[in-house]
């Protein structure tokens, strides 16, 4: 019996899978099967980078995202007043990266979840990932940029 740590073993109850590691697809009888069909998935197309339109006013912004996210956090769970904090924070935020010329949609959200990674959340539902997120949806949203896909 081989050992299965050495590096030539091969199980003898393994079929010849030399055609599934590839993104060939496999026929059996009459039909094709594709990647997805022998339970491994393609590698999905990288999704272009997100840049915001220079800001007009970044002041201005950040009241939005302010105010927009204070109502998000609202929303999704219970109204606190530890919201209206979190989302003066992550407006904060925002608003000195877009001071500083960051248009990035990635670089934003993981300065946001960077930054809030400092805040106290012991007195709200969220985290900093949550916050960030939905900072990223938000703007994603008024940018007119469906979520699922960056369509």
């Amino acid at each position: 019996m081989s050992d299965p740590l050495e590096p030539n073993f091969t199980d003898p109850g393994a079929s010849d899978a030399s055609s599934a590691d590839t993104n060939e697809p496999v026929t059996s009888g009459s039909e094709t099967l594709g990647a997805e069909a022998l339970g491994k998935e393609r590698v999905p197309e990288p999704i272009d980078s997100i840049e915001l339109p220079p800001p007009q006013n970044a002041v201005e912004e950040g009241q939005w995202l302010k105010s927009t996210l204070h109502k998000w956090l609202d929303e999704e769970f219970l109204p606190e007043i530890v919201n209206e904090h979190i989302a003066a924070r992550a407006s904060q935020v925002f608003v000195r990266q877009r001071m500083e010329g960051e248009n990035n949609l990635n670089a934003l959200v993981l300065a946001v979840l960077t930054e809030m990674q400092g805040y106290d959340f012991s007195k709200s539902f969220y985290s900093e990932f949550a916050v960030a997120n939905a900072v990223g949806d938000l703007l994603l949203d008024s940018l007119g940029i469906e979520r699922c896909c960056g369509n």
